[in-house]
């Protein structure tokens, strides 16, 4: 990290420190920064300081602002990958993108190989091992382990409470028209730009044949020992 202003710098260190000094005074959780601080209490009391100029919404932090402000309104996408045509809002985003370039999962699960590009897929696969089961049908209280789970269950037990929208490419089905729309955009367009898979050399220019043929691989011993037989999975 480099940066021209030493103020810019001094914040930078502090997100490599542990140390939490600012602490709420409502519900005493510590933050490194006092911006950090005064964001959360915000979210008490509830006061939205940052006021869209463009419609009535109004936000607790200033980057919550931005946010809004290049999805509705600016449409801009700053944060470009360098490999391929993909832009994104957020720099976050972009973050994740770069690992379908480089193959790098460093989220890992510590109980078995499963590794992930970020963290919400990890901790949705700890649920795996936990036997937790935090999605609940609120119409029979079955519970599940993850929200398709729950979803899939629903269309399937209940279906004549919900409309049935199936995937003309696929075997999905999906409750709301408007989501089968996302669903399509997402995982049947054509990307021009074709995506590699992470484990061999095969490419794609679809997202939904990229994830079909992922699953191939999934028991798939790649790494191997050039002085014995072992072989593993990472």
């Amino acid at each position: 990290f480099t940066s021209l202003r030493i103020s810019s710098l001094n914040r930078h260190v502090k997100t490599h420190s542990d140390e939490k000094r600012h602490v709420c005074h409502l519900c005493l959780k510590g933050f490194r920064t006092a911006t950090l601080l005064h964001n959360h209490v915000n979210v008490h009391t509830g006061t939205r300081p940052y006021k869209c100029g463009d419609c009535d919404m109004a936000f607790v932090t200033s980057g919550e602002l931005s946010r809004h402000r290049r999805y509705k309104h600016t449409l801009e996408k700053p944060f470009k990958c360098s490999v391929c045509k993909y832009s994104s809002v957020e720099a976050s985003k972009m973050k994740r993108h770069i690992r379908s370039h480089t193959g790098e999962r460093p989220y890992a699960c510590d109980l078995c190989s499963y590794a992930s590009k970020d963290a919400y897929k990890l901790k949705r696969h700890m649920i795996t091992h936990s036997g937790e089961k935090p999605y609940e049908c609120y119409v029979c209280q079955a519970k599940f382990t993850q929200s398709g789970s729950m979803k899939i269950h629903m269309l399937k037990k209940h279906g004549e409470n919900v409309p049935k929208y199936q995937c003309p490419h696929c075997s999905t089905f999906i409750a709301r028209k408007s989501d089968l729309g996302v669903h399509l955009q997402k995982m049947h367009s054509y990307m021009a730009v074709a995506i590699k898979c992470s484990y061999c050399e095969a490419v794609f220019h679809e997202r939904y044949a990229l994830i079909q043929h992922k699953k191939t691989h999934r028991n798939e011993k790649r790494f191997k020992c050039d002085q014995c037989s072992y072989a593993c999975k990472q």
